[in-house]
């Protein structure tokens, strides 16, 4: 965007490639996977090793946050996952949207076979075991705080918190083993990445927030233009670049330092701020890829 070059996102602390040993090693322990994605970007939040990692063991994809993201699309996300043998749903892990089916849902669905033949065989039609994984920060342990109703999990808001797995037990039939959150090797698609820092899944300690809000501003501007003038009562000719957004933006809200110049990195660190809390309304950053695309790859 804006000709502005961002240096290569890379994120793979040691604590990482230890999570992915430790699904590896537990994956016997289990029933099914449960994987959390972000539901404002279930591409960019899904970690594209996890169809290796877990090694054809039965999948549900939860798109959480689907508060923040928009509705139309978010059905279109569940109907992708579907269409690829993945069963899909959106919650809301803070209001508790979705989050009674998820259980119900998994033994209708992806075990419905292990299921029959537990009935068949004499044993408990109803207990299950499930491994919750996902990138940091997408609501691993707020899933399972909601869902336990207590605090079991260790929430932590800083991305790449090194964490330790842990069992977490519903009721006598249904036991969660939390994974800590795990990212990949490296963004080979660096699109990804800055989707991503949108949503603060990787630290903003590793980038310039000013290019982040202003690549943030040109695909809103592109994409969810009314929210834009809504929210910050701006005007969008279509022709703007993210740094005159900013600029805009920062007059609008009074944001100057000395010499008539605006505070951008104040004016950055609000829009992002407002974006991630869901201010500038239902907004998803990415959407399922078509038939066409897919032959493509």
């Amino acid at each position: 965007m804006d000709n502005i070059d961002m240096k290569q996102i890379q994120w793979f602390p040691g604590h990482m490639a230890k999570t992915r040993r430790l699904i590896a090693a537990n994956l016997s322990l289990v029933d099914a996977v449960v994987e959390i994605v972000d539901a404002r970007l279930p591409l960019s939040s899904q970690n594209p090793e996890m169809d290796k990692m877990t090694k054809g063991k039965p999948r549900m994809v939860l798109l959480n946050k689907s508060d923040l993201a928009d509705e139309r699309t978010t059905q279109l996300w569940i109907d992708y996952f579907r269409a690829n043998g993945k069963e899909a749903a959106a919650i809301d892990c803070k209001s508790g949207r979705g989050l009674k089916s998820i259980i119900p849902t998994i033994k209708k669905t992806i075990l419905k076979e292990v299921m029959e033949k537990r009935q068949k065989n004499g044993m408990s039609t109803s207990s299950v075991r499930l491994m919750i994984v996902g990138i940091p920060n997408v609501g691993k342990s707020s899933l399972i705080n909601k869902m336990a109703g207590s605090k079991r999990a260790k929430v932590e808001d800083r991305p790449g918190v090194t964490r330790a797995k842990q069992w977490v037990k519903l009721d006598n039939n249904t036991e969660l083993l939390d994974m800590p959150g795990v990212l990949w090797p490296k963004f080979e698609d660096q699109s990804t990445a800055v989707r991503l820092a949108f949503t603060g899944a990787i630290s903003d300690d590793i980038l310039d927030i000013e290019t982040l809000a202003m690549k943030l501003l040109v695909y809103l501007s592109e994409n969810y233009g009314n929210s834009l003038k809504e929210r910050y009562k701006i005007e969008l000719t279509g022709n703007e670049s993210g740094l005159e957004l900013l600029e805009n933006i920062g007059k609008k809200r009074g944001m100057m330092i000395a010499g008539g110049e605006v505070n951008t990195e104040r004016a950055a660190i609000t829009i992002l701020d407002e974006f991630r809390s869901g201010k500038l309304g239902k907004i998803t950053l990415e959407a399922p890829p078509r038939k066409e695309e897919l032959c493509q790859e």
